[in-house]
């Protein structure tokens, strides 16, 4: 039972996620009822679908060096010294991983009005501090896993400076390699913000040539550079990692000693104090300062209230669907439990960073026909775009809550007869309860903040905010689109402080 088990989650993966893939590859090598490379020829010959290509690289490369240059920096300055008030600062500069992009670019849209340098500055402006929470965190969460004792000997020899620069950035280089990928691979994928800023990057090619022109074949066609990027990009990933899979960790070890900081102290908490007033503070405070009046939230809730309602509905599914699979899949992948288990974690990571106009019209080419008509016309298929997009996520949380339970737990019931779905439900799902309610709740939130998917998947009238949102921006006006951006962000930040509230209580001691 539990390699079936297994392998049945495997089956899901694979359907919801690579197969669509496979098939949309196929599709476009397919036209005028033959096999053709007439597609190709016609797209990729195209001088414009290459400039949309350049754009986008030099968009992910401007914003990867800006978020991981920040990022490590100021993963460094929380984890290593005495900066005061890190926790906080870090949970701020984290909050734009709460929403989508586009809200920092209408909030400082608010601001600045025309002023705002649309374009390759803007998107930066916006995509740097959007990514940076991914380098953040995985900086911290690295630095945690660091073994204070080799830097302690190594401060027998050398300064901090020299400790940082030899032993420390070195053992979490592939922490900070992780985290610069997935930064450039989301950014060559990102859709809703350059919409916005008028930056033509390469996914309008794909969502133009689906959307407007129903061709789905030069869709697929015209997504092929970019699965190309994420592909390589992945390869680059398990090569650096040596097929093992990065883990994570809660808590990590704790620090020896910090680095202080001394007199440089009230300098250094100024500069990253303005840096997130301006980066994360100013944009908020321009959504909320429009969109926050009465009749703005009476007109957003009018035309999009239902939308809200589905945002929610349709991410908490997810989210269910997200935790249950990735514990199977989590399990598969720390134990090694079957042959080829490390493809299994490149698959996820490959879905993560695939696109979503992309991955949409895979799922469009797989289930758009009538035999499949109960898929196709349900928020079904946005429920499987979500699952394929985010599996990665809930994988490598279960493997971080998997890694820090001891295996012999199972072991030992195994020995006295237990089988396997007792095993499941009786030690194993009892000793993941933080990785299950974690994987929840991370997964509730990218799945509420994703654009792309409900953009291209979601049957008429059954739209979700992000999907309503971005039809609005065309012509509805500032205010409008500034409380919806504030709706969506009380939607996200709204249960998490539920949540937070009742795990506090629940673990509260007698």
């Amino acid at each position: 039972m539990k390699r079936a088990t297994l392998y049945a989650a495997v089956a899901v993966l694979m359907g919801v996620g690579l197969i669509p893939i496979c098939l949309m590859i196929a599709s476009s090598l397919w036209a005028d009822g033959a096999v053709s490379v007439k597609n190709y020829v016609e797209i990729l010959g195209n001088t414009r679908t290459w400039i949309l290509f350049r754009n986008s690289l030099v968009l992910s490369a401007l914003t990867t060096a800006a978020a991981g240059i920040g990022g490590v920096m100021l993963g460094i300055l929380v984890t290593k010294t005495d900066l005061p008030m890190g926790k906080t600062l870090a949970a701020v500069f984290s909050l734009p991983l709460l929403f989508p992009p586009y809200i920092l670019a209408v909030g400082w849209f608010q601001i600045l009005g025309s002023g705002l340098p649309f374009g390759l500055p803007g998107a930066v402006l916006v995509l740097g501090p959007a990514f940076l929470p991914i380098v953040l965190l995985l900086t911290i969460t690295s630095l945690r896993g660091v073994n204070p004792a080799l830097e302690e000997a190594g401060r027998l020899s050398c300064g901090w400076p020299g400790v940082l620069t030899q032993i420390t950035i070195p053992l979490i280089k592939p922490g900070i390699l992780l985290s610069l990928v997935l930064v450039f691979l989301l950014t060559m994928g990102e859709f809703g913000a350059p919409l916005f800023l008028r930056l033509n990057v390469f996914p309008v090619a794909s969502f133009t040539q689906s959307s407007a022109f129903y061709n789905f074949g030069a869709a697929t066609t015209a997504a092929m550079p970019l699965i190309a990027v994420v592909f390589a990009g992945v390869l680059l990933q398990q090569h650096a990692l040596h097929k093992r899979t990065f883990s994570f960790r809660w808590g990590g070890q704790q620090t020896l000693g910090r680095i202080p900081l001394g007199r440089k102290t009230p300098l250094v908490l100024l500069a990253v104090v303005s840096l997130a007033v301006v980066t994360v503070g100013l944009p908020l405070a321009g959504v909320l300062w429009r969109g926050s009046s009465l009749t703005a939230l009476h007109e957003a809730f009018q035309r999009a209230g239902g939308s809200a309602m589905r945002s929610f509905l349709y991410a908490g599914i997810a989210a269910s669907v997200l935790s249950l699979l990735g514990f199977f899949l989590g399990y598969l992948v720390h134990r090694r439990a079957l042959r080829g288990w490390w493809l299994v974690d490149a698959a996820a990571l490959f879905l993560f960073t695939t696109p979503g106009t992309v991955l949409a019209i895979g799922l469009i080419a797989l289930w758009n026909h009538p035999s499949s008509n109960w898929v196709y016309a349900t928020p079904a298929i946005v429920i499987f775009g979500f699952v394929a997009q985010y599996a990665a996520l809930s994988i490598r949380i279960f493997v971080a809550g998997f890694s820090q339970t001891s295996p012999s737990l199972e072991e030992a019931a195994e020995v006295a007869g237990a089988g396997w779905f007792r095993r499941v439900f009786g030690v194993l799902m009892p000793l993941a309860k933080s990785a299950m309610l974690t994987s929840w709740t991370v997964t509730f939130v990218f799945c509420l903040r994703d654009s792309a998917l409900p953009l291209l998947l979601a049957p008429p009238g059954a739209d979700d905010l992000t999907a309503r949102t971005l039809t609005l921006m065309a012509n509805g006006s500032a205010e409008l689109i500034a409380a919806l951006c504030v709706i969506a962000v009380l939607l996200a930040l709204v249960p998490l402080g539920a949540l937070g509230l009742g795990w506090r209580l629940w673990n509260k001691p007698a």
